[in-house]
């Protein structure tokens, strides 16, 4: 099932894209979950033979295939199928900051926590305030 940006199928992410904040849809309910989701994680190795440092590395993440941290939404989508499921990215964020930013407006705007409409059961953040930060945020503003 493919991940819906802006109404178009995307398998690919901007080079720029540290992660992106989701909604996804369970088309016999309705029901929906309200995430985030990194596109790239930092590896580390150990060093080569005769090396004193370790590897570092970016390495794509799960994205793809990715169906949210929920248990009862991964749990549905194993016994209704994928097919039942639209996934779409709500923002592409450039930030990790930004990211828990939009996911947690996103939360709260939906009311999340107020209604049994969504697979949600916590909000979860810790942003800390910047420069960046509201920079990026107002060019999502712009955007949306």
């Amino acid at each position: 099932m493919p991940w819906l940006y802006e109404g178009k199928e995307i398998d690919t992410l901007p080079e720029d894209c540290v992660g992106f904040v989701y909604i996804i849809t369970n088309l016999q309910s309705g029901r929906q979950y309200v995430g985030k989701k990194l596109s790239k994680f930092k590896k580390t190795r150990p060093p080569l033979k005769g090396k004193i440092n370790k590897r570092r590395s970016l390495v794509e993440s799960d994205w793809r295939d990715y169906w949210g941290s929920n248990e009862y939404l991964i749990q549905d989508v194993q016994q209704q199928g994928a097919t039942q499921f639209r996934r779409e990215i709500l923002h592409l964020c450039r930030s990790r900051g930004v990211m828990g930013y939009l996911e947690a407006r996103e939360q709260f705007e939906r009311k999340v926590l107020e209604s049994d409409q969504y697979y949600n059961g916590i909000i979860n953040v810790r942003v800390g305030g910047s420069q960046l930060l509201r920079q990026e945020l107002k060019r999502h503003t712009r955007r949306t």
